[in-house]
């Protein structure tokens, strides 16, 4: 029993580290409930914003030990710390009309829902102009450009 949770709790470790040793920028996602955001890299440093949002796609901008510095979907800058921050790949609808989400990566194909502006999903595919995206419990493909949690044409597979 007890080598089951030393080999849980390296293993644990072993992916907070790996999602450590990226280099900024990338990206992130808010992984709790509630995430504070401060001036600086400490609890001792004001809280500016509140998150009360998980999934939230955030860019990573720099790095001190057990902190980041990240920029949120508006434009904010401040400090997180990094247990509060997942690798998991997420994007936001941009601001605009609803937009459709579509049964295969093309503009041809049939429309399965539509996207509210604001509204959070994981992205766990993206290539070309088209993402794979799921919110809530629906899937579907959405258009690259309609999301904000993306580099240029980066690749997620």
């Amino acid at each position: 029993m007890m080598r089951k949770l030393v080999a849980v709790a390296l293993l644990c470790a072993a992916t907070v580290a790996s999602a450590q040793d990226k280099k900024p920028p990338y990206w992130a996602s808010i992984a709790s409930g509630e995430a504070m955001m401060r001036t600086g890299p400490g609890r001792n440093y004001p809280g500016i914003w509140l998150y009360k949002r998980r999934d939230l796609p955030v860019r990573v901008l720099q790095i001190y030990p057990n902190w980041r510095k990240i920029e949120d979907p508006d434009g904010e800058l401040g400090w997180m710390l990094v247990t509060l921050l997942s690798d998991r790949r997420t994007a936001i609808v941009r601001p605009g009309a609803p937009r459709d989400v579509r049964t295969k990566p093309n503009a041809g194909a049939a429309v399965r829902y539509r996207a509210e502006a604001g509204v959070v999903g994981r992205i766990d595919e993206c290539s070309g102009a088209w993402c794979r995206i799921e919110i809530g419990k629906r899937r579907g493909y959405i258009a690259r450009d309609a999301l904000f949690g993306l580099t240029g044409n980066e690749t997620i597979d």
